[in-house]
């Protein structure tokens, strides 16, 4: 069976895995679960542990637990599983790097680590964004691994813009260190969003101090028709001025590579 544990902090919750897990128990316990989430707006953040009591999944429960995590992958926040079953912890590295939502293990004598670990992950998307209209120019902060939240929010912003004009003179991304991809899905999202987007993009300045970073504009440039141009980290006034489409800045000049 599965059932809800109720000793957990404002926004996070849990369920346990007793003895063996059925349809049923999806049905009765996850599914109100994440039909409450849609309801409320809200986003999940779970903590799924399974211990000693635990002794398998039936057939239908693989398969509803399948069915529910594809209809609801968007809604998760965050998921901790906290268990010491050797073939589960290494299940869920298999699927971690998968899903969409960071996902991390605990031991059994773990969990309160775990509970603190879920009330710390960021609300909303990791980095910050803002958009300036005069020329328009989307800035972006980069101080996290990348997660498809963030460019949900990213398209959002871009699209609203898009809607009503032509293009967007430029993206300045500001980043001291590129922090990588949290998982597959933000890899996913990143590629998707520079394929909707790019030819609608005049410039794309990056600043940045990482060593990787100057490889960046050349491989970009096999990939966007934006010009690409890399820029210090404290260069960011430097950077927004040609993203722009600085006066003294002939547009050809940007282009590296």
């Amino acid at each position: 069976m599965l059932e809800r544990a109720e000793d957990t902090p404002a926004g996070v919750d849990a369920v346990k895995a007793i003895g063996t897990v059925t349809k049923s128990d999806y049905e009765t316990v996850v599914e109100p679960l994440v039909d409450a989430a849609r309801r409320e707006g809200r986003r999940i953040r779970i903590l799924c542990e399974i211990g000693p009591e635990f002794r398998s999944f039936t057939p239908g429960a693989g398969w509803e637990d399948l069915k529910v995590g594809i209809g609801a992958l968007r809604l998760f926040e965050g998921c901790a599983v906290v268990t010491d079953i050797a073939w589960i912890r290494e299940s869920t590295r298999l699927v971690s790097f998968l899903t969409p939502c960071p996902v991390r293990l605990f031991d059994i004598q773990e969990r309160e680590e775990a509970l603190r670990w879920l009330e710390s992950l960021p609300e909303g998307p990791g980095i910050s964004h803002r958009l300036l209209n005069e020329p328009p120019v989307l800035v972006v902060e980069v101080e996290q691994p990348l997660r498809a939240a963030d460019f949900d929010a990213l398209t959002l912003t871009a699209d609203n813009w898009l809607a009503t004009h032509a293009e967007l003179a430029g993206v300045v991304i500001h980043v001291r260190e590129f922090p990588g991809w949290e998982n597959i899905g933000g890899l996913i999202r990143h590629v998707r969003f520079v394929r909707d987007h790019h030819r609608r993009i005049g410039r794309i300045a990056l600043a940045a101090d990482s060593r990787a970073a100057s490889l960046v504009p050349q491989l970009a440039n096999h990939f966007v028709q934006a010009e690409v141009r890399r820029f210090g980290y404290d260069e960011l006034d430097e950077a927004l001025a040609w993203a722009a489409g600085s006066p003294d800045e002939p547009a050809g000049a940007g282009r590296t590579g």
